[in-house]
């Protein structure tokens, strides 16, 4: 099961925001960056470049772990805020629950 659409960031300009004034978290495969909003739902985008993997299928997977991660986790999330999760390399060979672990321990660490 996916991340709800009213808990995407679809809209560029949104990510674009989040991306130029956001903090910053990064781990070892993976930097998230946020915006506290006033929104009243959290919103994330994921986004994984081709030099990660030239597939497309890859890439799409990475994605989509990361979006059920983070659906698990959106219930202990306190705070409203736009994140962005951005992949680097490595987290191709990464297992499901190491990348699960990662988004964890990042949110701990900001305390969301």
């Amino acid at each position: 099961m996916a991340l709800p659409k009213t808990n995407r960031l679809k809209k560029k300009k949104d990510v674009n925001l989040v991306l130029k004034t956001g903090k910053t978290e990064r781990g070892k495969f993976l930097i998230f960056k946020f915006l506290e909003t006033n929104f009243d739902k959290s919103r994330f985008a994921f986004l994984v470049s081709k030099k990660i993997s030239k597939k497309a299928v890859l890439r799409n997977k990475i994605k989509r772990r990361m979006s059920e991660i983070v659906r698990e986790e959106m219930k202990k999330i306190s705070k409203r805020i736009d994140g962005v999760f951005i992949a680097l390399s490595g987290i191709e060979k990464q297992s499901f629950q190491n990348i699960k672990e990662e988004i964890k321990r990042i949110f701990q660490k900001l305390k969301l």
